[in-house]
């Protein structure tokens, strides 16, 4: 699902929710769960249903908090890390561990 910009919210079981990501594997529900609870919200994890037997089981992230923008709260760097670093795009999307300001890289390293 990754950062879209739209706010989709719903419901898991009986709990009005802000998905945050949807699909996602056991490696990924983990870190966006520990992410999030290290930022103070309330998450939600729902199995998805698997379609083909085989199939690997995948998980929807959500959180109690209505108002929040998982894409808002990534690109204005409100969201911190367990040692205190702001969240960035690549850090989001793990692709890197680095925090650094930047978003894009433009020379060749």
């Amino acid at each position: 699902m990754g950062l879209g910009g739209n706010h989709l919210f719903g419901s898991i079981g009986e709990t009005r929710v802000t998905f945050v990501e949807k699909g996602v594997d056991e490696n990924r529900r983990d870190f966006l769960k520990s992410l999030l609870e290290v930022n103070g919200f309330e998450v939600v994890i729902e199995e998805d249903k698997i379609k083909t037997e085989g199939d690997p089981q995948m998980y929807t992230v959500a959180v109690t908090d209505m108002t929040f923008n998982p894409t808002v709260w990534v690109f204005q760097r409100r969201l911190k890390t367990a040692d205190g670093r702001k969240v960035t795009h690549d850090y989001w999307n793990q692709k890197t561990e680095e925090t650094n300001p930047r978003y894009w890289r433009n020379a060749k390293e």
